[in-house]
């Protein structure tokens, strides 16, 4: 596996770490008054990674099944070239939909009632679990990295157990930002406390510029890629 194709594993995994269901809900979980249970807010996280890595293996599989008889064409040059035109497409799509500011709306009242009943031991481990799938669930038609992620995987050299191999760790950095914040909070809750507050409001108030972000992040690993793949950048190290 190239050095290329990690980087934008991980740089993927990384936007994917800031998402509705790997940050701002455990945040949420984290602000949730009255004593934090780290125990139920791992066993969310673990669900969340558990059903990314569930779902990525299928479209794996279907991936690998339909790139065999497709990478003929994806090899060529007028499909880099497509590729090419999308990433930059999609970049300035970004640039366009960052400028949007959020409306400040208010948090759901819904989901902070389950936030309130999941960290107070109320609910059981099963409904704990069910939030969890809800998440990735309500995420499914806009999880743009994760998506990439497996397009990125499936178009590589690499065997079918060695790309779930590679799922494994993205889902694990996925969460990874999540886990640091509560490691942080159990060991200094008041000065990790108003972080938190302030990362969550940010993130609800700046929404449409946290997609624009993801978009335009996405058209760039795209464009680059079909760049590589195209030796834009060799024959432009020639021309200068």
């Amino acid at each position: 596996m190239d050095l290329a194709l990690i980087g934008s594993l991980v740089v993927l995994a990384l936007i994917d770490s800031t998402s509705f269901g790997t940050l701002l809900i455990p945040i949420w979980m984290m602000l949730a008054p009255g004593r934090l249970r780290p125990s139920r807010l791992l066993v969310f996280l673990a669900t969340v990674a558990a059903c990314y890595l569930v779902l990525g293996v299928v479209l794996l599989v279907g991936a690998a099944a339909l790139l065999e008889e497709v990478r003929p064409v994806l090899e060529t040059t007028p499909f880099r070239v497509a590729q090419l035109v999308v990433g930059i497409g999609l970049l300035g799509l970004g640039l366009v939909v960052g400028r949007k500011r959020g409306s400040g709306a208010p948090q759901p009242g819904r989901l902070l009632r389950w936030r309130e009943r999941a960290m107070s031991g109320r609910e059981s481990t099963s409904a704990l679990v069910g939030l969890a799938m809800a998440a990735v669930t309500l995420e499914a038609t806009t999880m743009l990295p994760y998506l990439a992620a497996i397009g990125l995987l499936g178009a590589s050299a690499l065997t079918l157990p060695a790309s779930v191999a590679v799922l494994a760790g993205y889902c694990v950095v996925m969460v990874l930002p999540a886990l640091v914040l509560l490691a942080a909070r159990l060991v200094a809750a008041g000065l990790v406390q108003p972080v938190l507050a302030a990362v969550n409001r940010w993130m609800v108030r700046n929404a449409a510029e946290t997609t624009g972000w993801i978009v335009g992040i996405i058209g760039f690993l795209l464009a680059r890629d079909a760049a590589n793949h195209l030796e834009l950048f060799a024959a432009l190290s020639r021309v200068t």
